[in-house]
């Protein structure tokens, strides 16, 4: 009789917690994200054997250096030390730890900083050594990014709420990278959008900051840290971006790539003041209705509408992630402007999980020509930079990059033929 009532108990108490959590999901959301902003992640150093891939003009080889199952936000190392030390390396996780010297801290970020709808730590900017993180925010019902200066967790800008429901919210759509252009900051925010949503209509909002790369006056940075002044002064730089993931700068030409809907992730030439046409001209399509969209074609003639041509959009999307300009290794053997990119996620179709390199025309106005060279099951998401977010080479001309739930990840070009 003992073992009935304890049986009972259970499956009342199962019955409970089912009801509770179809009635209030948000406390349950609010439950996993508060546990998983302290969860500590496992690292440890380990040495992998190298992995060949064979690319048309030179031999990529992969070895793990870091085991790291967190999602990486930004990872920083010295430019100037080129003999590689991996103790040195400066990371930021997404749930908002910094790892130095394969030692975890719990970063000084303020209660609002929220997990919820893939939101995290996006972005790190680094102003006269002043860390700044772009984050996901929420309070009640509202849903945000804000940029935090992370010595004392102090607001230094705050995006309008987003429209939609928090549902409809995703913020893997936010991006984002950065870099520094004479005396600015530009710095990259999407629309986090879960496919047809009324946040993709942000991106040609001019009273919304998202969908849009933005610039920032360094010294209005220092000011509002300062408390010199109370609103930071962000001007837009570029608009109709959908999920620009990379940015990067050759000279002071700036280039960007960003994610479509189902198909057409783009390479851009960002000219400021241009309009890319998100949501309203893409190469890509609206994702089917089973999987949340509404299946309609989009238009793709960007030149008809007024909006900028992209300088190459990849069909089927390959979820490209980071940009940056070539290693020098690839620049002295290709003798042109050379871009990287890495990409998130892929299979047989969209052949993804994968380093690209760009060859440019003089001008770089035009793509020449690209190659994909597929990694296994690599989710391939940051190369490390320096805090200027400049690609981070060692003294023999390799490069690092992260890895989703897998880690640290050194990279060789070799056998140039």
């Amino acid at each position: 009789m003992k073992k009935f009532f304890i049986a009972i108990f259970w499956l009342i108490s199962i019955l409970i917690a089912i009801v509770l959590t179809y009635e209030n999901p948000d406390k349950i959301e609010g439950l996993k994200d508060n546990f998983k902003k302290n969860e500590i992640s496992k690292i440890s150093n380990v040495e992998s054997n190298s992995i060949s891939y064979t690319s048309n003009s030179f031999d990529l080889y992969s070895k793990k250096i870091i085991d790291l199952k967190e999602k990486v936000a930004f990872i920083s190392y010295p430019t100037e030390q080129k003999i590689f030390d991996k103790n040195k390396l400066k990371i930021y996780t997404q749930n908002g730890f910094i790892i130095e010297n394969f030692e975890q801290k719990k970063l000084n970020l303020p209660e609002f900083f929220t997990l919820q709808r893939n939101g995290g730590i996006k972005t790190v900017i680094t102003v006269n050594e002043h860390n700044i993180a772009l984050i996901s925010g929420k309070e009640k019902n509202c849903f945000f990014a804000s940029l935090i200066l992370l010595k004392n967790s102090k607001e230094l800008l705050r995006t309008k709420c987003l429209p939609e429901k928090p549902k409809n919210n995703d913020f893997n759509g936010l991006g984002s990278s950065n870099i520094h252009l004479n005396n600015y900051i530009l710095f990259t925010l999407g629309t986090p959008e879960k496919h047809v949503s009324l946040n993709s209509q942000l991106a040609q909002n001019d009273n919304y900051l998202f969908g849009k790369i933005l610039k920032i006056e360094k010294d209005n940075i220092l000011k509002k840290i300062n408390n010199e002044i109370e609103i930071l002064d962000v001007k837009i730089y570029s608009k109709g971006h959908r999920v620009p993931q990379g940015l990067t700068k050759i000279d002071n030409t700036v280039f960007n790539v960003e994610h479509g809907p189902k198909g057409g992730d783009e390479l851009n030439l960002v000219i400021e003041n241009s309009n890319y046409g998100w949501p309203l001209v893409s190469y890509g399509t609206n994702y089917l209705k089973e999987n949340g969209g509404d299946g309609k074609s989009i238009p793709s003639n960007h030149e008809l509408n007024n909006f900028k041509e992209p300088l190459l959009a990849l069909v089927p999307s390959i979820g490209i992630s980071s940009l940056n300009i070539c290693p020098s290794i690839l620049q002295n053997y290709y003798k042109k402007n050379c871009l990287i990119a890495l990409s998130l996620y892929g299979n047989n179709l969209r052949k993804g999980h994968s380093i690209i390199v760009f060859l440019l025309n003089k001008k770089m106005t035009k793509v020449d020509s690209f190659e994909i060279i597929k990694l296994n099951d690599l989710v391939l998401r940051h190369f490390v930079t320096n805090d200027l977010n400049e690609l981070y080479e060692d003294q023999n001309g390799n490069i690092y990059v992260s890895a989703d739930k897998s880690g640290i990840h050194k990279l060789s070009f070799l056998n140039f033929r």
